[in-house]
């Protein structure tokens, strides 16, 4: 089943937050203490207590913390900071991406199935119900940063 590009919207400024979160912090950490799992640890802790306090969800506090491991903990040639900002971008990319195929190929509905019922059992049009998820995207963004 493919994804609607209002349910891909919240998951996706999810993971854009939790990948800036977790390249910028791995960004600094990589620098001063490259490979260090201690200072890895605290951090993890730390962006996770971050989270719980600005009540960020979970799936971020998760792409934050795989993108910190990736920036700190895996050897690589080049400084900690281009290897962050090459995740970051390489994540955005990708966010971009699947949004676009989604926003021009979406699953197609014909006939009575376009108008489903909603919790209320009023049926709705699904592109105004794009129209209501993107302002509660916009709203969750908002007030969550």
């Amino acid at each position: 089943m493919q994804s609607t590009l209002g349910a891909a919207l919240p998951i996706s400024a999810q993971r854009f937050a939790g990948t800036a979160v977790g390249a910028a912090v791995g960004a600094v950490l990589g620098t001063y203490f490259p490979g260090n799992i201690l200072v890895f640890g605290i951090a993890v802790l730390v962006i996770g207590i971050f989270c719980a306090a600005f009540r960020v969800e979970r799936s971020a506090y998760r792409y934050a913390s795989v993108t910190l491991a990736i920036v700190m903990l895996v050897a690589r040639s080049n400084r900690e900071w281009v290897i962050a900002v090459h995740r970051f971008l390489e994540v955005s990319i990708g966010i971009a991406v699947g949004l676009a195929i989604t926003a021009l190929w979406p699953e197609h509905l014909t006939g009575a199935s376009a108008w489903r019922p909603n919790a209320k059992g009023t049926r709705i049009n699904p592109v105004a119900e794009l129209g209501d998820t993107l302002n509660s995207t916009r709203f969750y963004l908002s007030s969550s940063f």
